[in-house]
């Protein structure tokens, strides 16, 4: 009993230990609480001044991303002060040492994060784009919405919102496509074998510089580019505003435009073409054989040339017609095989009779 009674002496004079700690600690506490409060309203002032004057510079994200980060920073170092104050056996020197092992564990486990973290702060402090910007980054084209710290926000043409992480964007070319206040298209043109090149490329020129948004300086050319079996290709540069929208709005200007000022100008615009020659194995209607050239028929008279859909469809009826007539010779046939039935037929009667 005695044994009891001295344990649960001990407990109370722990636990009156540990209230008159408190009591001796509670000023520090006070003081702890009141920094802590102090280092809050301290980051978040400190926070929108870096905001407000990325804002004022156009370089709100990187204002943005450095408020948060001074806020986080400042906040942390009053904790860790505060911590002090409440302990103070716990140094400083203490408390960095282990927010550097603590550091060295976090980087592991959120590798990925911190690497988009830093890569997102390199894009905002060095602008290889900006927001407004039209990009093409890891097969995906569209106009920047937002560089945030883990990622960059794109808006495609058709509608959607594509996440890139900042990781991929620094370390994989970016094409910007409005980094400059012109840009330029291209087109092939292929006309006739027989046209004049020279005033076919002028007419080309003439028409595409007539259309609305083909900028006059750098001025549109027309180069002969290459020379084929179906005709000569000439290929059709022009500058537009960099804008998507500028680019395709000019660029079907520009096609329909030149479609129809050749055509009314008389230029060919030839196709593929191919020749088909369809070779008949009769001997009744080729005659000799050994004195035909191969793929023409011997009958002297020179081919006119067709579509193969014409070819096919002249074949087709040519069948139809074969088979009508071998139909009309076999109903024939079997009429006069009838007669001569009833011809044979008639007197076995008679004899019958």
């Amino acid at each position: 009993m005695e044994q009891v009674d001295a344990d649960v002496g001990n407990i109370f004079d722990k636990i009156d230990a540990w209230v008159d700690g408190f009591f001796r600690l509670l000023p520090n506490i006070g003081i702890a609480l009141v920094l802590l409060v102090l280092s809050w309203f301290l980051a978040l002032w400190l926070g929108r001044v870096v905001t407000r004057s990325g804002a004022r510079r156009d370089r709100e994200n990187l204002g943005e991303v450095g408020g948060s980060l001074l806020r986080w920073t400042v906040f942390i170092v009053g904790l860790m002060l505060a911590v002090t104050i409440v302990a103070p056996s716990v140094t400083p020197a203490d408390l960095f040492a282990g927010l550097g092992i603590g550091s060295v564990a976090i980087g592991f486990a959120f590798k990925d994060i911190l690497q988009n973290l830093l890569a997102g702060i390199l894009i905002l402090l060095r602008q290889p784009f900006e927001v407004g910007d039209q990009i093409v980054s890891g097969g995906h084209e569209g106009t920047v919405e937002r560089i945030e710290t883990r990622a960059t926000l794109i808006r495609t043409y058709d509608g959607r919102r594509v996440v890139i992480p900042n990781s991929d964007i620094y370390t994989d070319a970016v094409i910007v496509n409005t980094a400059f206040d012109k840009r330029r298209s291209q087109y092939d043109i292929l006309i006739g074998c027989s046209d004049d090149l020279e005033a076919a490329c002028k007419l080309i020129v003439e028409t595409a510089s007539g259309c609305e948004g083909v900028l006059a300086d750098p001025a549109p050319e027309a180069i002969p580019w290459g020379m084929d079996a179906d005709g000569n290709t000439v290929r059709l540069r022009w500058w537009t505003a960099p804008a998507r929208g500028d680019v395709v709005q000019t660029w079907g200007r520009v096609i329909r435009t030149v479609y129809n000022a050749l055509n009314d100008g008389g230029v060919d615009l030839p196709y593929p073409t191919r020749m088909v020659l369809f070779h008949d194995q009769t001997e009744a209607t080729d005659g000799d054989r050994s004195a035909q050239r191969e793929g023409w028929p011997s009958s002297g008279r020179d081919p006119e040339a067709r579509r193969i859909a014409d070819a096919i469809a002249g074949g087709r009826a040519s069948r139809r017609k074969g088979e009508e007539g071998s139909d009309d010779s076999d109903g024939a046939r079997n009429s006069s095989g009838g007669s001569d039935g009833d011809r044979e037929t008639a007197p076995a009667r008679g004899e019958a009779s």
